[in-house]
């Protein structure tokens, strides 16, 4: 049997007092990490009279030297904060679910570590959701202060198309557009309907999470956003692709009747009876990863590549 992941935690002096206080925070924004360094994000959310506080997972990473650093950037803010070093990698799922073990405010805010807020008073904003006591909501992201590389490319056009959506149109179907990477949920609510740890590695379980919470709870959208930096190369992006074929089929038993709604299903439902697709599926990738190829071509193979993989789940 696996052994559970032991955890070492530091905290600012910030963060003691508070508890010495009794008062709990109206907002506790809660990061997890992976071997990535979170100090832009961190320096950008130290907003001066917020409200809140900062809960930092490095789950698992093993770099020591960023531990190091990570450690050094928590004891200087202003914001009460805490660092959480796991002993093992725990996934998305299980990190998001203990860092909700150690937030102390009424409401969640889970930011992932390469977001960069977009307005400046982005923690009062959202401070200020949370004053209305709203369940759950979403508030976007963007690309606007991504850096542009060339190896990047087929991942943002992907993004701009699909996921730096405003809040008006993503409030026409709240479930599909929820993402962890900018989302506010009220402890109440996340204590009855927690991230499904049984989901591994990479993709769907914000999405399978939306759509149980959706049942009980209304989806507020909201434009306060944040830039996603961590843009990826083709190749990264495919290998995400792969192993989020699982989570897929994982979300399609669930929830099929809403899934089905998906350009992502329906894709996937119109390859399944394509002949002999396991053996052009390397021929799709092939032209998506050529970066020579117009970006427009390599978006519409890559779309294609996980219609492909997700065919099995249909």
């Amino acid at each position: 049997m696996t052994q559970p992941a032991t955890e070492t935690l530091t905290d600012n002096a910030a963060w003691a007092s508070r508890d010495q206080k009794g008062a709990a925070p109206r907002l506790s924004v809660l990061i997890p990490t992976y071997r990535d360094d979170p100090s832009a994000l961190l320096t950008a959310l130290d907003e001066r009279g917020a409200d809140a506080e900062i809960v930092l997972l490095d789950d698992g990473g093993g770099d020591a030297a960023l531990t190091k650093r990570m450690a050094g950037r928590i004891e200087k803010l202003k914001l009460p904060a805490r660092l959480v070093v796991l002993s093992r990698n725990e996934g998305r799922a299980k990190g998001r679910n203990r860092l909700a073990d150690h937030a102390r405010g009424r409401h969640l805010l889970f930011l992932d570590s390469d977001m960069l807020p977009d307005p400046k008073d982005f923690l009062t904003r959202w401070a200020a959701v949370a004053a209305d006591d709203a369940p759950v909501a979403f508030g976007g992201f963007t690309l606007d202060q991504t850096p542009r590389r060339p190896e990047h490319e087929l991942h943002r056009a992907m993004a701009l198309k699909s996921d730096c959506t405003p809040a008006p149109e993503r409030a026409r179907e709240p479930a599909k557009h929820v993402f962890t990477s900018n989302l506010l949920v009220r402890r109440d609510v996340f204590e009855i309907v927690a991230f499904d740890e049984r989901f591994a590695g990479w993709g769907w379980e914000d999405v399978e999470w939306a759509l149980r919470v959706a049942r009980f709870y209304p989806i507020l959208h909201i434009d306060n956003s944040a830039t996603h930096l961590g843009l990826d190369t083709a190749a990264t992006l495919a290998a995400k692709y792969e192993q989020s074929a699982a989570n897929f089929a994982r979300v399609v038993a669930a929830h099929r009747e809403a899934v089905s709604a998906y350009p992502s299903y329906k894709a996937a439902k119109a390859l399944k009876a394509a002949p002999l697709r396991r053996a052009w599926r390397p021929l799709i990738k092939a032209v998506a990863l050529n970066e020579a190829a117009p970006v427009p071509l390599r978006a519409f193979a890559l779309r294609l590549y996980r219609a492909a993989l997700y065919s099995d789940a249909v």
